[in-house]
């Protein structure tokens, strides 16, 4: 009996420990929700909201297009995305997505703690926390809300907001949110970039091979990147291909048939073409935009470029300049009719220099300039085959005091009486050093300023032949002679035809609107002087044979040579030069570069292939013929017989020539 008592007692003590101990844990427990479900709270209280821009704020791909509609550049900031709607997405890529990364996506709320059961296995049999479980709705929500950190805190951070999100938006719209945003490696984010990146080809035309090969990359995109390693990239394509069989979205015959297909891989087509001119556009973009939409804002852009003139551009320079250690050109042509730039052409290598001389380079332009002066002289009455000058050597003091400048012609050869038309087609210095003291600097300087003009000129006689240490763009050049072209109207330079939003809204539509800023007659004299000059002046070997005119320019020391010239229906600028340095062209492919040779070869070449398809054109006349007037003590003018042979200028210079006529060399 005693013994049974104590046995019963025994029993007793081990209950009473055991509901001790059930007792205590149920209380750690409760300690532990109660812990867990202030810090839920706690982490609710702080959770990001789910707002809708932020989903629909995905940085997106701007993309910028030549005039044929061909692909120019991609411009994106961290993340290379475009944004298209679930229902052209492949249903392949859905299903296959759905796969291989959530396949119970339909049924879970936005957490699949079965999924998170079996990665909880696997991070015990590991040891360490990994990353398993998460649905296509967490990923989403850690890819626009949250960091990569791997912590509890953050997984029901994660569950928390995924469950949100599950309750107000549809599964469609969650995994087409999914799809746009994801990486896919090779810095391409969302399924159309990556379409584009691996197959050159929208999404909308991915087989069910490729579908497959892009829904396995999300996972681990460096090591399943088919431009990595076909091999796994092949297999990882294949598992997938299997979980889709293996769900029923598609037969077992269709899975094998797509595994057996090889890996076809293209281009990207996000290598930049014409690089000069896209960063050109870009900064104009960036100026109206800002640069967070130009990166981040999806715009598609309409330029003005031909990718044909672009390559007979470049083509002409590198069939003129095609040894070690030439000088670099540059090109431009414009449309005079409304300003678009069809050409922009620079010799340099964009990567090792991305100074674009077309239109950054700021040189002199010599005698490029005298049409302006002539522009200006005509203005004032000045009749260009009746006005004379004495071609000869001459001192023109500068304002301010100092030295006086010193005119001379390039050879030294000097001409007698010269009218202004024989001194352009001899590409006569003195005559237009004397015009530009009649005519004035300063109007001379309004006359360039109106016809295109934008860098700044000093109002001093050096402006005749584009100033002293004063330097234009192959641009601006461009487009002053294109005004000349176009009967006096001038048209601002436009490279950008139309902006379109991501959701194709036009936000920008380029509208030229030509202003007249010299008389029609007036500019249709100073065309006739340069066409001459092609047919029979320093310009000869710009003859295209078709009615064109142009001018040569060359500085002193030939450390720059142009030529400018325009037809009917397109002006083009050819600029020669060292880039990095004022060095004298005087050894190159055995002789000097002066405006009349390369630039002038490289202009014919360009604008025979340019214009080859358009008829030939002449000039149209002017409606208004200019007042061509005598002004007593200003032009020294000349109606009929004889040309004067001598007239001593206001500085006390006696006129003296030397007679050659036939000479061109003068530039």
């Amino acid at each position: 009996m005693p013994r049974r008592r104590k046995l019963n007692r025994r029993k007793k003590g081990r209950r009473s420990y055991l509901l001790i101990g059930i007792g205590f844990f149920l209380l750690c427990l409760i300690f532990a929700l109660l812990v867990g479900i202030q810090t839920v709270m706690a982490l609710v209280h702080d959770l990001p909201k789910l707002e809708e821009e932020n989903f629909l704020s995905l940085g997106q791909t701007s993309r910028i297009y030549a005039a044929d509609g061909s692909l120019l550049a991609e411009i994106y900031g961290t993340e290379n995305r475009t944004v298209i709607p679930l229902k052209s997405i492949p249903l392949y890529l859905q299903q296959g997505t759905v796969a291989i990364e959530d396949e119970r996506f339909y049924e879970h709320g936005g957490v699949d703690y079965e999924a998170i059961g079996r990665a909880a296995l696997t991070d015990v049999s590991r040891g360490r926390l990994a990353e398993g479980g998460s649905t296509i709705t967490q990923q989403l929500i850690k890819k626009v809300y949250l960091s990569d950190e791997r912590s509890i805190t953050r997984k029901i951070v994660e569950a928390v907001l995924a469950t949100q999100l599950e309750r107000t938006a549809s599964k469609d719209t969650i995994l087409e949110r999914y799809l746009n945003t994801i990486y896919y490696g090779e810095n391409a984010y969302g399924v159309e970039t990556a379409a584009q990146t691996y197959f050159g080809k929208s999404v909308t035309q991915l087989d069910l091979s490729e579908c497959a090969l892009l829904a396995g990359l999300p996972q681990a995109p460096s090591a399943y990147s088919p431009r990595q390693d076909m091999a796994e990239a092949t297999e990882r394509r294949n598992t997938v291909l299997q979980k889709m069989a293996d769900l029923g979205y598609i037969n077992q015959a269709a899975a094998h048939g797509a595994a057996s297909l090889p890996i076809n891989l293209q281009q990207s087509s996000g290598a930049v073409n014409e690089p000069y001119f896209v960063e050109y556009v870009k900064q104009q973009l960036i100026d109206k935009y800002g640069a967070k939409k130009v990166f981040e804002g999806g715009l598609k852009v309409q330029t003005t470029i031909e990718p044909t003139m672009q390559a007979a551009g470049l083509e002409a320079i590198k069939n003129t300049l095609n040894e070690e250690g030439d000088p670099a050109a540059a090109l431009v042509s414009i449309d005079p009719s409304n300003g678009y730039i069809k050409a922009m052409v620079s010799s340099q290598d964009f990567k090792k220099s991305q100074f674009n001389l077309a239109v950054q380079a700021k040189r002199q332009p010599g005698s490029c300039f005298k049409p302006f002066v002539l522009t200006a002289a005509v203005e004032q009455g000045a009749d260009p085959k009746k006005t004379y000058y004495m071609s000869k050597q001459i001192d023109i003091p500068m304002a301010g005091g100092g030295p006086p400048w010193h005119v001379a012609t390039y050879d030294n050869q000097y001409y007698g009486a010269s009218s202004l038309e024989t001194a352009m087609l001899h590409s006569d210095n003195t005559v237009y050093a004397q015009l530009v003291m009649d005519v004035g600097p300063e109007k001379a300087r309004d006359a360039a300023e109106r016809l295109g003009i934008k860098s700044p000129m000093a109002t001093n006689p050096s402006i005749a032949l584009g100033g002293l240490d004063q330097g234009v763009s192959p641009l601006e050049m461009s487009s002053a002679y294109a005004t000349l072209s176009a009967n006096g109207m001038y048209a601002e330079p436009i490279a950008i035809t139309r902006v379109e939003m991501p959701d194709g809204t036009l936000d920008y539509q380029a509208n030229p609107q030509p202003r007249k800023v010299v008389k029609d007659g007036v500019a249709y004299e100073v065309t006739k002087v340069l066409k001459a000059d092609i047919e029979k002046g320093t310009s000869s070997k710009a003859n295209i044979g078709r009615p064109a005119a142009g001018k040569t320019g060359s500085t002193d020391n030939l450390q720059d040579a142009w030529f400018v010239g325009y037809t009917p229906d397109l002006s083009t600028s050819v600029w020669i030069g060292y880039p990095d340095e004022q060095l004298p062209m005087t050894d190159v492919h055995g002789g000097q570069v002066w405006g009349g040779g390369f630039p002038a070869t490289i202009w014919k070449d360009f604008m025979s292939e340019a214009l080859k398809e358009k008829p030939k054109k002449e000039f149209p006349e002017p409606k208004e013929k200019p007042d061509f007037k005598k002004l007593t003590g200003k032009f020294v003018l000349y109606s009929g017989g004889d040309a004067p042979s001598t007239h001593d200028d206001a500085y006390g210079n006696a006129g003296r020539t030397t007679t050659s006529p036939g000479s061109n060399s003068n530039d």
